[in-house]
């Protein structure tokens, strides 16, 4: 990476994303930059001014807003940020919408599905081009992300998809969702299941074909599994959070991989928690009777 480097989080006026900032500007340089974005104006600003204060930060952080659901400025920011500094360094695209046990899966698929996926997508493709040798462009995903958990039925629609046809893919759930034969065609009833193979899908389909480059150069994109982190977003799905992690020790591993010297080609382009690649294919269908968070 240059002398002066750039990251980014989505995502990341708190929980983990914050977490992920405040890891960021405590392991860079005061000559780097952190930009924490998120969609609210006060608490963006609040969190990148309390970060910008605390002891143990040394980059300097910036609060953007930005709302991922919007392509269009996921673009423009990428475009930004190329023409300003002639690239960027790291990438984490954490955004997610937080969804209640006792709300509709069906009525929030759209919001749901536009910051999970539709903005990963967009990620993806606005910052994979812009990403400066040695670069890092991480997707926060989850061990729910890996092919087995889906009806064998749907497995062909990501496995060896390119990012156009995941995207066609996770179209074609959403209409089976608004039209009521998801469950007909074995799309799971939890959201996040299809939602995050689709995210580790995406990233693969975009590693397949930067994969000699970057390897090359020293770049890493990936996706990562934080395990299960103590959030409001994650809590109201468990009754037990003793082996759950604070949001500071569950970005360490995302931090470590971000700041590995070398980048290891096993993990290169794959779903890694704790530092390990979890295998594609692994993972079983979930029943009515699991919870959507499985860390």
């Amino acid at each position: 990476m240059s002398a002066s480097r750039i990251a980014l989080v989505t995502g990341a006026n708190q929980g983990l994303g914050r977490a992920l900032v405040e890891g960021l500007a405590a392991r860079l340089t005061p000559a780097d930059l952190v930009l924490l974005t998120g969609r609210d104006p006060e608490r963006v600003a609040d969190a990148a001014r309390e970060i910008a204060r605390s002891p143990g930060g040394r980059a300097r952080v910036e609060g953007r807003v930005l709302d991922v659901t919007d392509t269009d400025a996921i673009a423009r920011l990428a475009d930004e940020l190329a023409a300003r500094y002639g690239g960027i360094d790291i990438v984490v695209s954490n955004a997610v919408a937080r969804l209640l046990p006792d709300e509709s899966q069906a009525e929030r698929a759209d919001e749901f599905i536009d910051v999970s996926n539709t903005a990963t997508h967009a990620v993806l493709r606005s910052f994979g081009p812009v990403l400066r040798p040695r670069g890092r462009l991480i997707v926060v995903a989850s061990s729910l992300g890996t092919l087995g958990h889906l009806d064998p039925r749907l497995r062909h629609l990501f496995d060896g998809a390119s990012l156009d046809q995941v995207e066609y893919a996770v179209e074609s759930w959403r209409s089976a969702v608004h039209h009521g034969t998801a469950a007909e065609a074995g799309w799971p009833r939890w959201l996040n299941v299809p939602s995050k193979v689709a995210q580790v899908a995406a990233v693969r389909a975009v590693a397949d074909e930067r994969r000699t480059h970057d390897l090359a150069t020293g770049t890493l994109i990936a996706a990562v599994c934080p395990g299960m982190v103590d959030t409001p977003t994650s809590r109201p799905w468990f009754s037990d959070f003793s082996q759950a992690k604070s949001p500071a020790d569950a970005a360490e591993p995302v931090l470590d991989l971000i700041f590995a010297e070398h980048v290891d080609p096993a993990l290169y382009g794959q779903l890694v928690r704790f530092g390990k690649a979890l295998p594609w294919h692994d993972g079983t269908p979930l029943g009515e009777q699991d919870r959507m968070l499985t860390p």
